[in-house]
């Protein structure tokens, strides 16, 4: 199949994810929320998709990203089954839209198990009933909120969501006004340091796990590794295999997506142990990193629009500007 010319993303031009300014409001999620539950799900999207419209025609480095992700996963895929053009780019940002929706869903309880398929959580099932924690790293698709559904069948399992964001404290007043039974917190983290271990280290040791994206690099460059996905190299976080190694810990993986009129809860085990020898270090963390990679492959190629990082991923990696530092608030 002839793909299309591909959007020249110069690398120097790139900015760091974390320069990118916090999209997502508390008064627009409540807003939101209020417009579902009392006029329902199309007029949701009816509020929502007007603006979800102008943002892609207005964020011309969205639109790219977007186009140039489509293009690569049709390349290595075919999970699109035709070649990318604009107009699916559109499709890319209103299935973000509607991600938004089961967020809220998910964290409101107002979806049911019924509604909810899993395969492989088996494991983690065992684990928790073991009294025993793990770390599970997760990536910037689908809708990781709905693990919370699968958590009700499992009294007592609870988890604990690593997030970029200084909008965490404010979300997890949301989720505790919307569902104050719910086992999932989120925590604000700039990166790992040596507190944050220790904070972590506790929560596995009482049987909790503990989810860390694994698809954003830090604004410390020195922590990645690179890993091929959809037939590109791109930089990928080690925090999830240096945090499961520090705390002798199983490492999973974790996503959940739209299918058919449902969602699914995929569960892999990464690795029983995490080891990363001292004169082969660097080697091991790729070698997760690129299992972790491939893993999501697999996924998008059945969920070719549940991706939703809106940067040029394969320019992950350079120096974040200054006047862009931690000292912003940032996309989780």
């Amino acid at each position: 199949m002839t793909q299309p010319s591909q959007p020249s993303i110069t690398p120097a031009a790139a900015p760091h994810w974390a320069s990118l300014g916090e999209h997502t409001f508390v008064a627009g999620v409540r807003l939101l929320f209020w417009v579902y539950r009392v006029l329902g799900r199309l007029p949701f999207r009816l509020c929502l998709y007007p603006v979800v419209a102008y943002y892609w025609a207005t964020r011309g480095d969205a639109r790219r990203a977007s186009l140039d992700y489509l293009q690569k996963l049709e390349a290595a895929t075919a999970g699109l089954g035709h070649a990318p053009a604009w107009r699916d780019t559109l499709r890319h940002f209103l299935s973000f839209a509607d991600a938004i929706l089961d967020k809220l869903l998910a964290v409101s309880g107002s979806i049911t198990q019924a509604s909810l398929r899993t395969e492989g959580e088996q494991g983690l099932v065992a684990l928790a009933a073991q009294g025993r924690g793990a770390v599970i790293v997760t990536g910037h698709l689908g809708c990781m909120e709905l693990c919370r559904v699968s958590a009700e069948r499992h009294r007592g399992v609870r988890l604990n969501v690593l997030v970029h964001t200084r909008h965490a404290e404010r979300f997890n007043r949301i989720l505790q006004q919307l569902h104050p039974e719910s086992e999932v917190r989120f925590i604000q983290v700039t990166e790992v340091n040596p507190a944050t271990a220790m904070l972590l280290a506790d929560k596995v040791a009482q049987g909790e796990f503990v989810a860390i994206a694994g698809d954003r690099v830090p604004v410390r460059q020195s922590m990645a590794v690179p890993a091929r996905f959809l037939g590109h190299e791109a930089q990928w976080p080690v925090g999830p295999y240096v945090l499961a190694a520090l705390l002798k810990c199983p490492l999973y993986a974790m996503a959940c997506v739209r299918e058919g009129g449902g969602y699914v809860l995929r569960v892999h085990c990464l690795a029983e142990e995490v080891l990363l020898p001292r004169q082969a270090r660097r080697e091991a963390l790729t070698a997760h990193a690129q299992q972790f990679a491939g893993w999501l492959e697999t996924l998008l190629a059945r969920a070719p629009l549940a991706w939703f990082n809106f940067f040029p991923f394969w320019a992950q990696g350079l120096e974040l500007p200054r006047a862009a530092q931690p000292e912003h608030d940032h996309d989780r």
